[in-house]
């Protein structure tokens, strides 16, 4: 078992938490206001280029909010657990506090990327349905990849530098 260090979070951990946690709050408070004018059948899928392919009952809007707070909690509880992580052969006592930095902030930030892209997919959808917009945006699929591998791919370049 990792040795368990106590590194107080960044303050770019903190900002993320509240670009996610308010991201959250904003698609909550935007569902409430516009329920009682939302159809009965609201999208449920959209294609790679934007247009919607499924429709679903209007409950099915409560879907990614609901995701989003399991999702939040569940990499919440694991960022506070950075020894528990994989890492590579190289982990020593004198290096240990820069790996769980850099995998803790990797992992804070993936995790509310994930949830304002779920927040935006959610308005999307809830505008498509009003009828505000006519179909979704192809780059959306292009932020939810960006989202995902971005943190990825710049925690593991960070990982690379640690001697």
């Amino acid at each position: 078992m990792r040795k368990k260090l106590n590194i107080p979070k960044t303050r770019e951990e903190k900002i993320w938490d509240i670009i996610g946690v308010g991201s959250y709050v904003a698609t909550v408070i935007f569902l409430i206001i516009i329920w009682k004018q939302l159809p009965e059948q609201v999208p449920l899928h959209m294609d790679l280029t934007g247009k919607v392919d499924d429709w679903a009952a209007k409950e099915s809007m409560l879907v990614l909010p609901a995701i989003s707070i399991i999702m939040f909690i569940l990499l919440h509880i694991l960022e506070r657990f950075p020894h528990v992580y994989n890492y590579p052969k190289r982990l020593n006592d004198k290096n240990a506090a820069a790996f769980y930095r850099v995998n803790r902030k990797m992992l804070n930030k993936l995790k509310n990327l994930i949830i304002l892209v779920l927040c935006i997919i959610d308005v999307e959808f809830s505008l498509i349905a009003l009828g505000w917009i006519d179909d979704g945006h192809a780059w959306t699929f292009i932020i939810i990849l960006l989202a995902v591998f971005y943190p990825i791919v710049e925690g593991i370049m960070k990982q690379h530098r640690i001697k």
